[in-house]
């Protein structure tokens, strides 16, 4: 898990920053959108040729905070269509996360949970807890049935101090949990940014035939005609995911849907994006 996930940091930032800079320290820690009255000698031109967006650089001393991912390990999270499924993305992105956030000086944390917490890491810097947190997400497997509103109220009472929380889910539960869940993160003080990940199948539906599906969470078991059954489930897809939308935006919630035949430099650009953004 360390191996894999330094090699995805260390070559995510190795495409994102690979010219001369100017700053307060020659250590780099991340990027973040440029706003009127920054230096233009910050600026970094080949992330905009690349993005068309401007970038500028900070530097270690300029920004810290504490970062806390918390990690769905429910039933659902153990589908696969494909080699990897949803947890083991997620664990895979959990440690990219981890491991940048300690290359950044910031405190990182984490929680796995399902229908309750099953795993609690507070936020710490040091090497030693990165490590403690790669095992975790090396040990993680598919649990029970999803509590969002129990588990992540669990955790805004535990994160006193506001910081910047990392939800890593599927999401495949009810929407108005979802915002109750998401409105008590935001309501204690944090910052919250929602990689919701799904696998490429549970998006297109292209099964054919009549197909068993089995419930991963209570084990309940139907046939369904997937051919006819496609372009509702697409509409309720569509509508489902509408909905987090909506309800994202309304909280100024940060979110990305990642599949899991992605790779993770993407999520990692949203990480940074949003972490530079914070509201303290």
């Amino acid at each position: 898990m360390e191996l894999l996930a330094r090699s995805v940091v260390e070559g995510f930032l190795a495409g994102l920053h690979q010219s001369p800079y100017k700053g307060f320290s020659v250590d780099f820690m991340q990027y973040r959108p440029y706003v009127p009255g920054d230096d233009l000698q910050r600026v970094d031109w080949k992330v905009y040729a690349r993005t068309d967006r401007y970038f500028v650089k900070e530097y270690q001393g300029e920004t810290n905070t504490r970062v806390h991912i918390v990690l769905d390990t429910s039933g659902s999270m153990g589908f696969a269509s494909t080699e990897v499924s949803k947890l083991k993305y997620a664990c895979y992105l959990a440690a990219s996360v981890a491991y940048l956030a300690n290359r950044q000086r910031d405190a990182a944390g984490l929680t796995l949970f399902d229908r309750s917490i099953g795993t609690y890491c507070p936020p710490r810097v040091s090497r030693t807890h990165l490590l403690t947190l790669l095992t975790a997400l090396g040990q993680a497997a598919a649990g029970t049935a999803t509590d969002l509103d129990r588990s992540l109220g669990t955790i805004a009472e535990q994160q006193r101090k506001r910081g910047f929380i990392v939800l890593i889910s599927d999401l495949l539960t009810d929407s108005e949990a979802v915002e109750k869940t998401l409105s008590l993160l935001r309501y204690a003080g944090h910052n919250v940014l929602v990689f919701q990940v799904m696998d490429p199948m549970e998006i297109s539906f292209d099964y054919k035939d009549v197909v068993e599906f089995r419930d991963l969470e209570s084990g309940r078991r139907m046939l369904i005609d997937a051919t006819s059954a496609r372009a509702e489930y697409r509409q309720r897809y569509a509508t489902f995911q509408d909905r987090l939308k909506k309800v994202c935006g309304l909280l100024q919630v940060d979110r990305a849907v990642l599949r899991t035949d992605q790779p993770l430099d993407r999520a990692l650009f949203h990480y940074l994006s949003a972490r530079s953004k914070r509201r303290f």
